[in-house]
């Protein structure tokens, strides 16, 4: 029997001290056994850097990132000043400010980082769950990644930029962004309608960009046409040209309106005209497509893959720290089999999300880090499948951990029963937010789905369906795999995917079902090589 007590004594503070004190390196071993893993050879020094990278993750920045999600220190714009000067500032809080300088000083993109460094630190961070530094790192990384592939440009200042962004310029670290999306088309890169019109050596860049995230960059990758052709390129264009971002005149644009969106609502996302920016122009002028999805578009796509995995982990770790700590009804939630059966798939979907990642990663590095824009190369039959495996996996990676995020963190969320809508009473309402966004960046599910079915009919001469999928499944159930392989090849021989009747609509259900069988089987195996 409980009798009542005119003052309540019940405390948070075992769980919250629990919770605020959790290492997300240091603490937790399964991660530990991922990196170990991986890393093999570089396993002891790189132990030691996360260990000290992490408390840097898990305390201050974490603790910077709680402060900035509140809604009154939400970025907003600033259109002029006080003497009538078009400068578009865009006004962050000091949190952020911070938070960000401290990240990209880190020099994440340096020579000086190995890969497996790189990406371990990237997921530690991923689980600060803050989009609005993490998003840039993302947009910063495929604005490098597009500059390194065509090394031969001929532009001293795309020279600079790119040692600005990766290496820093007397100490100030880069930031790029993308700007890809016109109001009548998101995935639809080539109705672009924005127009690149020469002028000596660059471009001057006119028209409107509709939905621009990390809009407070320095840098943005940009497709445009040029005068008079129906192809698209990619362009680099700073935001201030070189003495103008101290005097905030922006290079030949105007920002219209922040983007009021469901969530990374740190992250400033706005509309543009652009009228006579200059604008440097990366590869060919008419591969712009090619450019903007097979290597910028590509890497933002793996970052929402690991910013999947790292979320779900947060989330299954603050989720079963509240279980082992909340009573209710006489037994910890933890100790309740319907509780505790959710909270073991909320676990499981972590661990095999992060376990996939991380394989796909490794393939990411046994390739050199180097994407292909195109399906088809120079290099041997063996190379060029191997980088349609990466392809294909990225795709089915961002379809799918991203839209398993969403449900797990919901999951997570019911754990914590009415506690769980509280906005500042844990992560997880703002995670919830931003993993559903995350499942748009980049390319909606049906929109990859399709991709990738295109992606298998194009090269089926050279990769068979059924090689395919034996490749992704390799050290898993043969049998599976096999049986596997056969529905691929049948629902890409019988059927175009096109048309809305009975037969094509079944077709599209099945094959999203098949897509989904394949992955879950690739990370499945990943997890089992892990354990």
């Amino acid at each position: 029997m409980t009798l009542p007590v005119k003052q309540n004594p019940y405390s948070y503070a075992e769980f919250l001290e629990k919770r605020d004190s959790f290492d997300f390196y240091r603490d937790d071993p399964f991660i530990q056994n991922v990196v170990k893993k991986y890393a093999e050879a570089e396993w002891e020094s790189l132990h030691g850097k996360l260990l000290e990278f992490s408390p840097k993750v898990s305390f201050r920045w974490s603790k910077l990132a709680e402060k900035i999600a509140y809604p009154e220190v939400r970025p907003y714009i600033q259109h002029y000043d006080a003497y009538n000067r078009r400068i578009d500032r865009i006004v962050r809080p000091r949190e952020t400010h911070l938070l960000e300088d401290e990240i990209f000083s880190e020099g994440l993109f340096s020579e000086k980082r190995s890969p497996w460094e790189y990406f371990s630190k990237l997921f530690l961070l991923h689980q600060m769950g803050e989009a609005g530094v993490m998003c840039p790192v993302a947009c910063t990384e495929g604005l490098i990644a597009l500059i390194n592939y065509y090394p031969d440009h001929g532009l001293p200042e795309l020279d600079r930029i790119y040692q600005h962004c990766k290496e820093g310029l007397d100490g100030d670290f880069a930031i790029g962004a993308q700007y890809m999306t016109e109001i009548q088309g998101g995935s639809d890169i080539p109705s672009n309608l924005m127009e690149a019109e020469p002028d000596g050596r660059y471009y001057r860049v006119y028209g409107s960009k509709f939905f621009c995230s990390a809009v407070h960059a320095d840098y943005a990758v940009v497709t445009a046409k040029v005068t008079g052709s129906e192809k698209v390129g990619t362009f680099i264009i700073p935001s201030w040209l070189p003495g103008d971002k101290e005097k905030e005149k922006r290079n030949g644009y105007v920002i219209n309106r922040i983007k009021w969106k469901l969530g990374t609502v740190e992250l400033p996302t706005a509309e543009i005209d652009f009228n006579g920016a200059v604008a440097y122009p990366i590869g060919p002028t008419d591969r712009g497509v090619a450019n903007a999805v097979g290597i910028v578009l590509t890497l933002s796509r793996m970052a929402v893959g690991v910013s999947s995995a790292a979320m779900m982990t947060r989330a299954a770790r603050e989720a079963s720290l509240y279980s082992e700590f909340r009573d209710v009804f006489g037994e910890k939630i933890s100790q309740h089999p319907l509780a505790a059966n959710q909270l073991e798939e909320i676990v499981a979907a972590a661990q095999r999300t992060t376990a996939g990642a991380f394989k796909i990663y490794d393939l990411f590095i046994k390739l050199g880090r180097k994407l292909q824009p195109s399906l088809f190369s120079d290099e041997s039959p063996e190379m060029q499948k191997a980088r349609f495996d990466l392809r294909e996996l990225i795709l089915l990676q961002k379809i799918f951990t991203s839209f398993e995020a969403a449900d797990t963190v919901r999951k997570a969320i019911s754990i914590f029963g009415g506690h769980g809508v509280i906005e500042d009473f844990s992560s997880l309402p703002r995670l919830l937010r931003d993993v559903l966004v995350n499942e748009l960046w980049e390319g909606p599910r049906n929109v990859l789905l399709m991709q990738i079915y295109r992606d298998l009919q194009r090269v089926s001469k050279f990769y068979s369906p059924t090689e395919f999928v034996l490749s992704l499944l390799k050290g898993g159930d043969e049998t599976e795999a096999k049986e596997m392989a056969a529905q691929f090849t049948e629902i890409l021989a019988s059927s175009s995917l096109t048309g809305i009747d009975a037969n094509e609509l079944k077709a599209a259900a099945e094959w999203e079902q098949l897509c989904e069988k394949l992955f879950r089987s690739y990370q499945a195996i990943a997890l089992a090589e892990i354990s």
